[in-house]
């Protein structure tokens, strides 16, 4: 006698997360902007054209749009001649991201400094083989802002921010170009005026940029990279003589 045939296991099936309309909506959006099929300025078809079109509720279609405005894919204007317009992320998108990291993560203000000492000697080499005498200019009027500040130390650190960033675009990368703004701000954002009182750093700062300038004229990415990275490490060390906070709450920048 023949044993029983063994019963098949039941089939099983994982739980189904079906996606929001919404989100779907948005991602359609979203993939047909990063694909440079809608350019920069384009404007999307009304809210009642888009429910005609898509079939979906206003509610949905609002919702949509509210995500890619959050994401800054698309400007929403009121008013006459107002609606949704698409903008195409950039390096200022990049610059926003990054100072919501720095900021929620309540990064170390020594990690700030650590990661400038990282990359921005390589942004100096970059200026170095590809500014434009558009660039240069931009590096003197800054440095001359800089030396111009004296006892103003607000207007010393901006024209420091100024200077950074214009190395930055020198160098043409448009990544380096939005982590190193980010950066500049936040570590601009994080310094105690009140005890950056050095005349001394001041001076070496003056110093230095006059320098890594010259290398970056020069078009000597090897000396560009060696000045700034010997300067973004001293002017570190000096910053932590004067102020010793490791966690630093940056304010809201407003953006």
């Amino acid at each position: 006698m023949s044993s029983a045939e063994p019963t098949p296991p039941t089939p099983r099936f994982e739980t189904l997360t079906v996606p929001k309309a919404s989100d779907v909506l948005a991602a359609e959006v979203r993939e047909r902007i990063l694909s440079g099929e809608f350019g920069e300025g384009t404007a999307l078809p009304p809210e009642r054209q888009l429910v005609e079109q898509t079939g979906l509720s206003r509610a949905t279609v609002r919702e949509a749009l509210r995500i890619l405005e959050v994401e800054r894919l698309v400007e929403i204007r009121p008013g006459r001649g107002g609606g949704a317009f698409v903008h195409r992320p950039g390096h200022e998108s990049l610059a926003h991201t990054v100072r919501l990291v720095i900021r929620g993560q309540r990064i170390r203000l020594e990690a700030l400094h650590e990661t400038r000492e990282a990359i921005e000697p390589a942004c100096a080499a970059l200026a170095a083989r590809r500014r434009t005498e558009r660039d240069l200019a931009e590096l003197d009027a800054a440095h001359a802002e800089l030396v111009g500040a004296g006892e103003d130390l607000p207007r010393f650190l901006r024209a420091n921010i100024q200077w950074h960033n214009a190395v930055a675009r020198a160098g043409d990368n448009e990544l380096l170009i939005g982590f190193l703004g980010a950066l500049s701000e936040s570590i601009h954002a994080s310094t105690d005026l009140a005890r950056f009182l050095d005349l001394r750093i001041r001076q070496l700062t003056a110093h230095a940029h006059a320098r890594i300038t010259e290398a970056i004229r020069a078009g000597d990415a090897e000396a560009a990279h060696r000045r700034m990275s010997r300067h973004v490490c001293g002017f570190a060390r000096a910053a932590a003589e004067v102020d010793g906070r490791e966690l630093v709450d940056l304010p809201d920048s407003g953006d």
